[in-house]
């Protein structure tokens, strides 16, 4: 690159993240050390990972370390690490557009905070912005990194001014240095110069870290008898101690998935998983387990308690990372764990595994298999064991992406389903499993019945369900998009079928045929006229209060499933659906009444459409001219209002 420096404006939506950040103030100021430490951490792993490949990489540089050097006179704090450094392409991608995807989420999570003034430390670790952090403590930061490989270094900086600078720079050694010039200390604030507080900042948040954190302090050291100074009587003159400078580690590398579980704090899992995930928040629940036998390898795997705002991108990552004997094999491991489990942090660290080993020797390892099938087999137990409360919690996180699985893994189908929750048209709001429909089912109930669509309200009032409730049968709401690709995958549960509410004959009460009978003329002059729009016009099965409805034949597309389809922007067939009417209603009888009298009546014609768009409402659903559905409106209720005043 041009060896001048140069400037780069930071995106506006970036600038206004950074102002969030650089003009928030919470009382964990310190976690912004904790993130640097991290990053630094996975630099390194990146770099062993790459040495088992190329080892000459390394070169004379192959003891690991992460340093920490303060300066209380200067006021200013650098991290360095001699891991895999950047390129200018990956300063560009990895500083030069911080958070990407997650930038635009996280000023609209902060506008939804009360207090502008608080910046959470949850809200940091959600959006993937830890490095960012830096700006709280500092005025201006610095990186300069050189990528192993090459002899060149660059220099980043900024102010968070709305700019950062990038320039050749002079570094002898690959990997990467970040020097923050720290902002004035405020009365009471930590001074983040002081040894202590480092120290104290690195053992709790840092401790387990697996490659030494080290700092250079000076301490008073005894000199050797026989080079002090003596009077005539032998007594040393002057100082008996001197002062030295000692690199000190700071942390104790303890692996901790390789410890006795009962070992472990709560404290301690908490900061490894803030560690692995670069989550802020306490995970909801972790599994720590040793498999031992022909093959050995030991697993801690942790359930996060708040989704991440990418659980559903494209680039979300899966969050297990693979070592073998301690020794960092990749992350984002999809071999080890399935894509509705991908939210799972943790580690699996496999002793018998290759350390060459690569994702198309992965995906035919038997091993690696062997590990798959018993982390599965254990998250399920994990997730049946957890009381009601707690699982409420964490299905409502990640509930979604579980019923992906539904469809996805015929294998454990029947074990997904039983961890699905629903809303009833009973349930007063709670969610409730498949096995506890199942129990409160009536004894002449054959049949589990649902209805999907994009609101449970909407649900709950649907005119599908008039017939169902008057049966006291209870009926899921089904209020996810995944839940249109469940239905289609399980069919059954407990032996007893899944029934949509809104398609096929319900078959709950039979039909009076003599009345029917009487409907069928006019039935098919609505028909007739609403022809490019309903394969059918029918007496209903399904309505007792309501005017009208549309169903569809069994094999057919629900109605939330064509909308989903339309709005990914996937053009699907057009699918003529059944136009149902109630027999009972007053609306209906006086339309056959009218259509018995004068069937060339022009405002059949009207009343027709008028019964197909108050179906399509009923279920949500658009209107193709919905100005000429409310003129209809306005003039029937002129007619009747004149009507009432004579």
């Amino acid at each position: 690159m041009d060896s001048k420096k140069k400037t780069h404006q930071f995106k506006t939506e970036i600038q206004q993240l950074l102002n969030l950040i650089i003009n928030s103030l919470y009382s964990n100021k310190e976690i912004f050390l904790r993130e640097l430490i991290s990053n630094s951490s996975d630099a390194i792993d990146r770099l062993r990972f790459k040495a088992q490949i190329e080892p000459d990489i390394l070169g004379d540089d192959s003891e690991y370390k992460i340093k920490i050097k303060p300066d209380g006179i200067k006021k200013t704090l650098e991290i360095s690490d001699n891991g895999i450094g950047m390129t200018e392409d990956e300063v560009m991608e990895n500083i030069g557009t911080i958070a990407k995807s997650g930038t635009a989420a996280f000023i609209e999570a902060m506008e939804k905070v009360k207090d502008k003034t608080i910046l959470t430390p949850e809200l940091i670790g959600q959006f993937g912005v830890g490095f960012y952090s830096s700006f709280i403590v500092a005025d201006k930061v610095t990186l300069i990194t050189r990528a192993a490989g090459s002899d060149k270094a660059l220099k980043w900086t900024s102010m968070g001014d709305g700019s950062y600078t990038i320039e050749e720079a002079a570094k002898d050694t690959r990997g990467t240095t970040i020097i923050l010039d720290l902002k004035k200390k405020e009365k009471d604030e930590q001074d983040f110069t002081d040894e202590w507080t480092i120290r104290n900042i690195v053992k709790q948040h840092s401790d387990f870290v697996a490659y030494p954190i080290v700092m250079d302090v000076e301490r008073d050291e005894s000199i050797p008898d026989k080079e002090l100074i003596k009077d005539k009587d032998g007594k040393p003159i002057g100082e008996t101690t001197e002062k030295v400078i000692k690199e000190e580690t700071l942390n104790s590398m303890k692996a901790i998935w390789a410890k006795d579980k009962n070992d472990i704090t709560d404290k301690e899992h908490e900061e490894f998983y803030k560690h692995l995930s670069h989550d802020w928040n306490a995970p909801l629940a972790n599994l720590h387990m040793k498999f031992e036998g022909t093959t050995e390898y030991s697993a801690l795997l942790y359930v996060p308690s708040q989704a991440p705002f990418d659980l559903f991108m494209p680039e979300s990552k899966h969050g297990i990372h693979l070592y073998c004997k301690r020794v960092f094999i990749m992350d984002d491991c999809k071999e080890l764990i399935p894509e509705y489990f991908r939210f799972i942090k943790g580690v699996v660290d496999a002793p018998d595994l290759n350390l060459n080993v690569s994702r198309e020797i992965l995906q035919q390892d038997r091993l690696v298999r062997n590990i798959r099938r018993n982390l599965v087999k254990k998250l399920f137990d994990l997730f049946n064991d957890m009381e009601k409360e707690k699982y409420e919690k964490f299905y409502q996180e990640f509930g979604q992406i579980l019923k992906i699985g539904i469809h996805t893994d015929h294998e454990n189908r029947k074990k997904l389903s039983d961890l699905a929750r629903y809303q009833t048209t009973k349930s007063d709001g709670k969610l409730i499993s498949f096995k506890e429909y199942v129990d409160n089912m009536k004894p002449d109930q054959k049949e589990i019945y649902f209805i999907t669509g994009d609101n449970v309200t909407a649900l709950l009032n649907s005119p599908h369900l008039e017939k169902l409730k008057e049966k006291d049968f209870e009926v899921l709401l089904m209020a996810d998009p995944v839940d249109e690709w469940v239905v289609q995958s399980l069919t059954e549960y407990d032996g007893k079928p899944l029934k949509s509410a809104e398609k096929g004959d319900l078959d709950i009460d039979k039909i009076d045929e003599k009345k029917k009978d009487e409907f069928t003329a006019l039935f098919g002059f609505i028909k007739s006229k609403l022809e490019e729009k309903v394969k059918e016009v029918k007496a209903s099965s399904r309505l007792k209060d309501s005017v009208s409805c549309l169903s569809g034949e069994a094999h057919d597309n629900s109605a939330y499933m064509e909308k989903i389809l339309k709005a990914s922007g996937q053009k699907t067939p057009k699918i003529k659906r059944v136009l149902e009417l109630n027999m009972e209603h007053p609306v209906v009888i006086a339309i056959k009444g009218l259509f018995e009298k004068d069937r060339d009546n022009k405002a059949l014609k009207d009343y027709s459409e008028l019964l197909f768009d108050t179906a399509v409402i009923s279920e949500g659903g658009k209107l193709e001219n919905p100005s000429r559905f409310s003129k209809m409106i306005g003039d029937l209720m002129a007619e009747s209002i004149i009507s009432v005043s004579d």
